[in-house]
């Protein structure tokens, strides 16, 4: 029997699809299952027209086979079979389709759709098997025919017996080597996780013989070993099924099923559309934060199926990076992939579906916030971090689309708020939205800068996480309303500028002593207005605070940035009126005095000290 060759196009393709189209060798198996689920799929297209074909479902079926002492792996299905000339057509031209034509030729009724589309999948077989065998038997044909090739060399054709329609795939699988194990394609329980994890929601069964092992009958001691037929796939995905007859369980189990977390989610969605585009999505919210989500390691993205065949672990592209802790999956028909089925193309439909998800992931968080306040802080607790970034990052581009999710810690009603609370409850009188940052609430509470803010019964934003600051900045303002930090030089409240511009000329001298003797440490030193019990504060000149200066500070590529400080001074403090006795009476005293209220100021701001030794010294002055 002559040898065929492939084309030289063929087998110049066969030979880089076998070596680099394909990033796992397993999915091998999703391949060829596909195929299977198409023959069926075909046959059942055909039974629509012909009335000579009795199509029940419950008849057709995928089945696997592993033999380990043969080295061999078959799968086997009841579809409509090929004759000669498709097995030359359809295997003998690579990337020529029967699936693809068959798609082109048939209007598809009931929402099926054929899976297969290039005509390279069942060539991923030669990445792990030596041989690849098919024999197949074609619908209303007497005449089985096989096909057989080693791989790029060619192949043969001939017929052969088989007394049912339908085609059997049998894989010579490759020995193992020091580098590669293909002895698992083998083993059973190998096999079956890969078709859970590719092939689980094909809609026709797959089956495989599944060992066991049980008592004897009438025995409690001694066991024997089984093999029982087992369909190991769901068939029809939950996405697919009525929304009416799911149940939260019903969510919560797949949710489980899938590993997209260790807690049970807050909130699940599931979304259908059939318009331009059609795809079907769950989504589900986290209840807690994974515990390496702001590590290296983790990967962001929804599980992606092409009718309801596995085709991405991580669709990173589908999420935007602020809503990155949404776990889930989207399946579609239409998407446009390569002829590996592994890689998205960069296309229309793709970037249409992840705007689809991304205004409903906004609008049910909305919701939520909305109806379920407590449920929506438990979220925020986790993720809020998350939609702060999301707000900074990308220069603001998404903060208007943000901004309702923000919520911060209110000084007037001791829990989180949302802006737009805030801005509801602001008197005609108040310029701005006020803001104070620290490392915890109860540092902040004790701040003396909040004085006068607090004092005028305006209520003020708690900012704890280090992107607070960050992402207001690139907020700007809120339904036309700035922000203001408590420490802003200029808080824009009404006060008796009389009277501070008076105090300015009466102690000029003295704050110029001060001022001198804190050289390159503070850029003024002025009267407050901010202050009224502490006696002294920092407060900051410019767009940076000293909370912002911390920060990057702390960052790697650390470039020692410094905020315009300010030390403030409470006139009405018993304290000043030490500094004026040493000002006209001992100016080495006054020296000791700003030092020491310079110190003072620092600590209360969690601003690391020049020198602890000399800090601790000066007290020791003030003590003898």
């Amino acid at each position: 029997m002559s040898k065929i060759q492939f084309k030289a196009e063929s087998k110049r393709l066969l030979e880089m699809m076998i070596n680099s189209i394909y990033t796992h060798k397993e999915v091998f198996l999703r391949e060829l299952i596909s195929n299977a689920s198409d023959a069926i799929d075909k046959l059942y297209y055909k039974a629509l027209t012909d009335d000579s074909i009795n199509f029940e479902q419950e008849n057709y079926y995928i089945k696997v086979v592993p033999n380990k002492e043969n080295r061999t792996l078959t799968i086997t299905d009841s579809g409509i079979g090929m004759t000669k000339e498709e097995l030359e057509n359809n295997l003998g031209t690579i990337a020529k389709s029967g699936s693809l034509a068959f798609k082109k030729e048939n209007e598809l009724k009931d929402g099926y759709d054929i899976i297969g589309q290039f005509g390279v999948g069942f060539y991923a077989a030669f990445m792990v098997a030596d041989v690849v065998t098919v024999v197949s038997k074609a619908l209303n044909s007497d005449q089985a025919y096989k096909w057989e090739s080693e791989g790029a060399e060619g192949y043969t054709i001939e017929p052969i017996e088989k007394d049912s329609v339908g085609t059997e795939i049998i894989l010579k699988i490759k020995e193992t080597t020091e580098d590669e194990s293909y002895d698992e394609y083998l083993d059973e329980y190998r096999l079956k996780s890969i078709i859970k994890k590719y092939s689980d929601f094909i809609r026709y069964p797959i089956k495989m013989d599944i060992s066991g092992r049980r008592p004897k009958e009438d025995s409690e001691t001694e066991f024997e070993d089984y093999q029982e037929e087992q369909i190991i796939n769901s068939m029809v995905p939950i996405w697919r099924k009525n929304k009416n007859e799911l149940t939260d369980e019903d969510y919560q189990k797949f949710y489980e099923e899938k590993h997209y977390g260790f807690d049970k989610p807050l909130k699940h969605v599931h979304i259908s559309v059939d318009g331009t585009i059609r795809y079907n999505s769950i989504l589900y919210i986290p209840e807690k934060i994974p515990f390496d989500f702001y590590s290296k390691e983790f990967e962001k993205g929804l599980e992606l199926y092409s009718n309801g065949v596995l085709i991405m672990n991580k669709c990173a592209d589908l999420l935007p990076d602020y809503f990155s802790f949404v776990k889930g999956m989207v399946d579609s028909e239409d998407l446009s992939l390569n002829i590996s089925r592994e890689i998205l193309q960069h296309d229309r439909q793709l970037k249409l579906i992840a705007k689809n998800i991304n205004k409903k992931i906004k609008s049910e968080l909305v919701a939520l916030l909305r109806n379920d306040r407590e449920k929506y802080e438990e979220f925020y607790n986790s993720f809020g971090r998350q939609l702060k970034y999301g707000v900074y990052s990308d220069y603001g581009t998404h903060k208007d689309e943000l901004q309702d999710l923000l919520m911060f810690y209110s000084s007037k009603e001791g829990k989180l708020v949302t802006l737009d609370e805030y801005v509801s409850r602001m008197s005609e009188e108040q310029k701005y939205i006020y803001y104070a940052s620290g490392e915890s609430i109860e540092r902040i509470e004790k701040l003396p800068q909040t004085e006068l803010v607090s004092e005028k019964g305006f209520e003020i934003l708690y900012f704890t996480d280090d992107i607070d600051e960050f992402a207001i900045r690139m907020l700007m303002n809120y339904k036309e309303k700035e922000f203001k930090s408590v420490s802003s030089g200029d808080l824009g409240i009404e006060a008796d500028e009389n009277e501070t511009e008076k105090d300015s000329v009466e102690y000029k001298d003295l704050f110029d002593h001060m001022k001198n003797t804190l050289a390159g440490k503070v850029k003024d030193v002025r009267v407050s207005k901010r202050l009224k019990t502490h006696p002294v504060c920092l407060a900051t000149d410019g767009e940076l605070t000293i909370e912002m200066e911390k920060i990057l500070s702390m960052m790697p590529d650390n470039q020692n940035i410094k905020a315009d400080k300010i030390l403030e001074i409470n006139p009405n403090h018993e304290v000043f009126k030490s500094l004026q006795n040493s000002f006209e009476n001992d100016k080495e005293k006054l020296t000791l005095y700003t030092t020491l209220l310079y110190n003072q100021a620092l600590l209360i701001e969690g601003l690391p000290i020049n020198d602890p030794v000399e800090f601790t010294n000066d007290i020791c002055k003030i003590m003898v």
